[in-house]
């Protein structure tokens, strides 16, 4: 399963019911932070989410509103204690970035490790020191999308192995201590013989898949990755179609749009975000998105959902 929970949904400037833009995807123990703009801790703090677990920081663009929380959270997580290295991904640019960020942080006791990402060029978590705490084969999926400076989005892919069988395990002689490297798709040898997962499982079934659009208007970037996701989650700056000119100029998109795409790309959930400080309650919007896409959702800090395998396979 895969927990997600939205930090901060605010575009521009932080409100007091609203930090700027922040997820957390949470897996296992294990976890990704989707940007860190101004407020992401006391939101992540609010919403009992631990940034301890974070593998990565994953940023969209660089964009104030976006980032400006990275100093500040560097600095905690060393005085927590944190030791394990921490990935920080995002688009082109990030080594002057990062530059400037040491710069106010000073010395960490945790290795940084900065990695420009390029778009469809998926990373296989493991490779980013997550450890255990992902399925066998998870995956980021950078992808390009359209503002007004270098930005991408995220597509996150947890596969499910097939239904493991006790049966066939047994039939072939392998130990029940071995059976858990089976079903991460690690192979076993038993008296001699090596085992391999196929052996022992079934067909694939359905993963989870989840996407964090950023700051971007509406693009085939986006329509693509968002095919078939569990939850997308949206830029939804500006609320009414007769922004859209507005939002086109600023590289954003409109609770319709959003809504739209979301429907075209046959996505199960919206989630709305990135407000403009001129929309004090998205609620009285959300008609706008509903009425193209039914499963249309305001986000809010600490809206929170935890994704579930589907048991039917397709």
């Amino acid at each position: 399963m895969l927990t997600i929970t939205l930090l901060g949904t605010a575009a521009t400037m932080p409100l007091p019911d609203r930090a700027l833009s922040a997820a957390f995807a949470a897996c296992g123990g294990h976890g990704l932070l989707l940007d860190c703009g101004e407020g992401t801790q006391a939101a992540a703090h609010k919403a009992g989410v631990n940034l301890m677990r974070a593998d990565a920081i994953c940023l969209t663009h660089y964009h104030g509103d976006h980032i400006f929380g990275l100093p500040g959270l560097l600095q905690t997580l060393g005085a927590q204690g944190r030791t394990r290295p921490l990935a920080l991904l995002g688009p082109e640019g990030l080594p002057d970035i990062w530059a400037a960020v040491r710069a106010l942080t000073g010395p960490l006791p945790y290795a940084v490790r900065p990695q420009v990402l390029q778009p469809g060029k998926a990373l296989a978590l493991d490779a980013i020191g997550t450890g255990e705490g992902w399925p066998a084969g998870a995956r980021l999926v950078p992808f390009a999308t359209k503002h007004r400076v270098k930005s991408i989005g995220y597509r996150l892919e947890l596969p499910r192995a097939g239904k493991f069988s006790p049966e066939r395990a047994r039939a072939l002689g392998v130990p029940v201590p071995q059976w858990k490297l089976l079903q991460k798709g690690q192979t076993v040898t038993v008296d001699g013989r090596t085992i391999q997962p196929a052996e022992v499982l079934g067909p694939p079934r359905r993963g989870l898949r989840f996407v964090f659009s950023g700051d971007t208007a509406p693009c085939q970037g986006l329509m693509q990755a968002a095919q078939d996701a569990d939850l997308l989650v949206c830029d939804a700056t500006y609320a009414l179609p007769e922004q859209e000119a507005q939002a086109k100029q600023w590289g954003h998109s409109t609770f319709g749009q959003s809504a739209a795409l979301a429907a075209q790309a046959g996505a199960k959930r919206l989630w709305l975000t990135h407000y403009s400080p001129m929309i004090t309650d998205p609620e009285e919007y959300a008609a706008e998105a509903q009425s193209i896409f039914p499963a249309a959702e305001c986000g809010f800090d600490g809206k929170c959902i935890t994704l579930q395998y589907e048991e039917v396979q397709p």
